[in-house]
């Protein structure tokens, strides 16, 4: 046990000197489960993905076509806003910039922040120009494999710290909702639902900006 509480402490000093390890963040090695309600269930003959709001035309994708959009692979850091820190997590799925590319979403100029819409009606805001990074995925896999259940399976929305692009912006992994349902484009912001509970708006990792 303390071989491998030495381990732990030594990726963390090593990440910490690296510049990955934002302020007041731990390493962890395990993949800790946070949210807030039940987990809900998935039947993929009525699930559904919806776009809407500031679009030239709303969307809906099935399941089945949902999952033959072309999917992209990223490697981030995610940073938890309860202080934990996860390294090198490997995650798949389907961009915002690929359905704007294919044509299959198409914003209108007023387009400036998107709300993801989730099971159970939560919500989690982020400016345009933050989902249309490469550290914001529509993601369906992890590591390799479906997400699992507790993760947000079968789509949710993941954010984090790519090493090699500190010029992206990189919130808490909170900004990013699991049980993904829809995404809609906005003209003005509006809080999500941990905001309204006194979260920080744009939850910048490295300005620990966890609160309001």
């Amino acid at each position: 046990m303390f071989d491998q509480i030495r381990k732990r402490k030594q990726e963390e000093e090593a990440m910490r000197a690296a510049g990955r390890l934002p302020p007041g963040q731990a390493l962890t090695q395990k993949f800790p489960v946070l949210h807030y309600g039940p987990v809900p269930t998935f039947n993929p003959e009525t699930w559904d993905f919806r776009v809407w709001g500031e679009v030239e035309q709303p969307l809906r994708l099935t399941w089945e076509e949902f999952n033959q959009l072309p999917k992209t692979r990223v490697t981030m850091d995610l940073h938890c806003v309860t202080k934990w820190s996860k390294f090198d997590t490997v995650w798949e799925g389907v961009s915002v910039r690929t359905l704007i590319e294919l044509g299959l979403v198409r914003l209108k100029p007023t387009a400036r922040f998107v709300m993801q819409h989730a099971e159970y009606g939560f919500t989690a805001n982020l400016p345009l120009e933050v989902v249309l990074q490469e550290n914001f995925l529509l993601a369906t896999h992890y590591d390799g494999k479906p997400l699992d259940p507790e993760h947000g399976y079968p789509l949710r929305g993941v954010i984090g710290f790519i090493p090699d692009r500190p010029d992206l912006k990189t919130p808490y992994l909170w900004k990013g909702a699991k049980w993904l349902r829809g995404l809609e484009f906005m003209a003005q912001d509006r809080p999500g639902f941990w905001e309204m509970a006194g979260y920080h708006n744009d939850a910048d990792v490295w300005k620990e900006e966890r609160y309001g």
